[in-house]
């Protein structure tokens, strides 16, 4: 018994080094998070079935005279058994599996050792599958744990055996010889059985625990990498903000390249291929236009795939990291390498928390600030665009009419009394028609005209239907206002704003255009990003109207500006389609 107990223990070695390779296998990962459902408990009855009938091989034949110590096993004559560990793989699959799971494997290894033969065939294929359902049965009184302690499946691993061993007493004859094999197989199964299970629960749980530890420390890089990129991504992306990143990103991740885009263009490259990825080139290739409109991170390998035409270019491999505000994405985070094999399951989930991250903190940022923006909107109607010098201009005007001219006194008053009173109403909306904007804009322009009726003319163009669409509050207002202020400042007179609201599918395009000194052109790329305090114009004014319109329609709304050829600026922006519901 104890040579036979001996070498049953060095035969679990085996068997235990197959359990360790089966705990790496993607499909035992899903049993442990209880991902269950028909097709799964299938796969898991045959998985934990074929360790059963791997256990029974592992076993070794018996009979009265002796055993027989040959690693393979034949079928068995009418008076041998076979001491195995077919139950250890049966009921780790119930214990994680449930019943049945257990069940499953149970048919599956049971059938087998039945089909082995022998003179308990019959209890010992009957057992099997008995055993399993009862250990998913005791499973459950223990559902809370992911997976049960090693003390408690020794406890329950003792039993497995010692229910096989009554079956055989009872099923089996004849008597003399099933006695006598019970006493040379029993205890050596029941330690070798109890013990594998023990060690085999073991190892799950210490492989989860290096799972846990590795995802925690690929967690808190994450929250690191993230902590010291939001700073820049915050500022919005701009060349300046995506080489902090990028560079920042490069030394934490260990990646050979980092590149940085918005929806349109590279915005910051560092690392391998700076000498031909050049910042403002244009993103050319299918894998990046699909990220941008999945919103989902995807890699790619090959250097045409990775949008590259230059033969010695290093980089052969890259994971692509939507940039998220909100619903919208503004950009990519592209990691670099050099072979494909360089990215593994790590560099993946730290390129997915990274993601994550960066997008909800993006996401809870762009909450702030539209709440800033919309306290901003109510200040900016109050005091910015009933800016004093205006209301003081506008009443010192009306008193000089009051004498020289009463009736157009009276129109001025009126008109002052409407622009204010829209003024109050829009504070209150988020979104208002585009017709009540142009009523807003018209009464503006009232006030100014009588004011300066030699130095400019304002002419719209809009397309009928238009008017009901809604558009964030206060935006035609200031960017007309702009135009005065700024473009056509210095003109004694002829000067022209023209104003185009066009539908164009399910937009609708708003231009406005001034025939003035157009703006500096070392400005041009800092309008409506950045905050101006200017003296010649409302740079403030246009930076507001620019991230409401950000904000509130998303950003393929923002302010796009330029020079006209002509002479004079142009003012675009889109807005999608969208009405008033009636109640």
């Amino acid at each position: 018994m104890d040579n036979l107990t001996l070498l049953l223990i060095e035969r679990m070695g085996i068997l235990l080094t197959l359990a360790f390779i089966l705990t790496r296998i993607p499909l035992f990962r899903q049993l442990l998070d209880r991902e269950l459902h028909f097709g799964t408990s299938i796969a898991f009855s045959m998985m934990f079935g074929l360790f059963g009938i791997a256990g029974t091989y592992a076993g070794v034949t018996v009979r009265e005279d002796g055993y027989i110590p040959s690693f393979w096993i034949f079928p068995l004559a009418g008076e041998e058994i076979v001491a195995n560990s077919t139950l250890v793989g049966v009921v780790i699959g119930g214990l994680l599996g449930g019943p049945m799971v257990g069940l499953g494997a149970g048919i599956i290894a049971g059938l087998h050792l039945y089909h082995l033969g022998g003179f308990a065939a019959v209890p010992m294929g009957l057992s099997v599958p008995l055993t399993g359902l009862l250990a998913g049965y005791v499973a459950r009184f223990f559902s809370q744990e992911r997976v049960i302690s090693p003390s408690k499946a020794l406890f329950i691993g003792m039993f497995a055996p010692v229910i096989q061993m009554s079956l055989v007493l009872i099923m089996s004859g004849p008597p003399e010889l099933v006695r006598t094999m019970v006493n040379v197989i029993g205890i050596p199964m029941v330690l070798t059985n109890s013990i594998s299970i023990a060690i085999f629960t073991t190892m799950i749980r210490v492989a989860l625990q290096e799972e846990e530890r590795s995802a925690a420390l690929e967690s808190e890089r994450a929250f690191t990498i993230a902590e010291r990129i939001l700073p820049q991504l915050k500022m919005g992306l701009t060349p300046q903000t995506a080489q902090a990143a990028a560079l920042v990103l490069q030394r934490e991740v260990k990646a050979i390249a980092v590149a940085v885009t918005d929806r349109e263009r590279l915005l910051a490259h560092v690392g391998a291929g700076t000498d031909h990825h050049f910042p403002g080139e244009r993103i050319q290739s299918d894998l990046e236009q699909r990220v941008l409109a999945s919103g989902s991170i995807d890699k790619g390998v090959g250097r045409e795939v990775l949008g590259c035409k230059r033969k010695q270019c290093q980089l052969q491999a890259a994971i692509l990291v939507p940039i998220k505000e909100g619903d919208s994405v503004v950009g990519l985070i592209k990691l670099y390498f050099r072979r494909p094999q360089q990215i593994g399951k790590v560099q993946e989930a730290l390129a997915k928390g990274l993601g994550n991250l960066i997008s909800n903190q993006l996401t809870l940022s762009l909450a702030e600030q539209m709440k800033g923006l919309m306290k901003d909107a109510e200040l900016r109607m109050l005091q910015a665009q009933i800016h004093p010098h205006f209301l003081f201009n506008t009443l010192n005007s009306i008193v000089t009419l009051i004498r020289i001219d009463p009736q157009l006194a009276r129109h001025m008053t009126i008109q002052l009394g409407v622009f204010m009173r829209f003024n109050l109403k829009l504070t209150s909306s988020t979104l208002v028609t585009v017709g009540q904007e142009l009523e807003h804009l018209h009464a503006y322009l009232e006030i100014i005209r009588i004011r300066f009726a030699e130095q400019f003319a304002v002419h719209m163009s809009v397309d009928p239907g238009v008017e009901d669409a809604l558009m964030p509050p206060g935006t035609l207002q200031p960017l007309v206002e702009n135009c005065i202020q700024h473009g056509l400042r210095d003109m004694g007179a002829g000067g022209e704003i023209r104003l185009h609201i066009k539908r164009q599918g399910a937009s609708i395009v708003f231009t406005i255009e001034d025939n003035g000194r157009g703006f500096p052109e070392e400005l041009l790329p800092l309008l409506g990003k950045v905050p101006m305090e200017r003296k010649d114009g409302n740079g403030i004014g246009v930076h507001n109207v620019n991230q409401r319109l950000i904000s509130l329609q998303g950003p393929d709304a923002q302010l796009h500006f330029a020079n006209r050829l002509e002479g004079g600026s142009s003012i675009t922006f889109a807005i999608p389609i969208k009405k008033e519901v009636s109640a």
